[in-house]
């Protein structure tokens, strides 16, 4: 059997030459100074090798490993060069899976976005896209397919969001079309299929039992930490959306104390 300290001493030959361990595992030295770990094997009648990789890389416990690893799924009839082919193409399958496409362009766009709105983008997905087509490959997913999604937060009803979603989507798609991934961008197909924003004026909340409902609405739509006190602080303070977006913390006085103050500077 090999040692350590028996392969690190091999020397280079003119030709190629095998060192031998144990039960078909062995290591090749290559003219060049390669020391790469082959196991071979039979199957079905036929001889066959695994290569299992370079020494430099994969030490003798690691090949011994691999060596017992392909020998265990002999015994249960499978073809250790098949399963490494079927990894290989598993493993090229996920990089095509929508939630993969999409965790790698929020990668990218991590550095040029705010903090807060990388973690809405996620949390949007997360929640409401990769539960139902995050394990589907890019290229496989239609347009209807993507108005199901659309079609349940709609449903909420969050119309709004249901944009927001759909833009991110479209984004994921173009990605993906780019890198080579997909041809077409089934986001942008539904855009006309998705249920009008009514515009105008809101109906009024008159009384508390509505105000409840408003307020319960909002806890239910998923959100950023921050944007969720902010529409408690709005419920509090009945102050217009603007005002919360560009309060600074030196507007507060007597926060630790029963009766904090917010002093409102005037606008010019």
């Amino acid at each position: 059997m090999l040692t350590d300290i028996a392969i690190r001493k091999a020397q280079i030959r003119d030709k190629p030459y095998k060192m031998f361990d144990s039960y078909g595992l062995y290591l090749l030295v290559t003219p060049a100074g390669g020391k790469l770990w082959r196991f071979r094997y039979k199957i079905g009648g036929k001889e066959k090798l695994l290569s299992i990789g370079p020494y430099s890389e994969v030490m003798l416990s690691a090949a011994r490993d691999a060596r017992d690893e392909a020998r265990a799924g002999l015994r249960a009839g499978r073809d250790p060069s098949l399963v490494r082919k079927q990894l290989r193409a598993q493993a090229a399958n996920d990089d095509r899976k929508f939630e993969k496409v999409a965790s790698d362009l929020h990668t990218l766009n991590k550095s040029r976005w705010t903090e807060r709105h990388t973690a809405d983008v996620m949390i949007s997905l997360e929640q409401m896209v990769f539960p139902l087509l995050g394990t589907v490959d890019v290229a496989e997913i239609t347009p209807p397919m993507v108005l199901d999604v659309i079609r349940r937060i709609e449903a909420r009803p969050a119309l709004e969001t249901a944009r927001r979603v759909r833009q991110r989507m479209s984004a994921i798609f173009l990605f993906a079309m780019g890198l080579g991934l997909a041809t077409t961008d089934p986001a942008a197909m539904i855009q006309k299929a998705m249920a009008p924003m009514t515009k105008g004026r809101q109906p009024a909340v008159v009384t508390l039992e509505e105000a409840r409902e408003a307020l319960a609405a909002c806890e239910a739509i998923p959100a950023h930490p921050v944007t969720r006190l902010a529409m408690r602080f709005l419920a509090l303070t009945h102050v217009r959306p603007g005002e919360v977006h560009g309060t600074r913390w030196t507007e507060f006085e007597g926060l630790e104390g029963d009766e904090p103050l917010w002093l409102i500077p005037a606008h010019g």
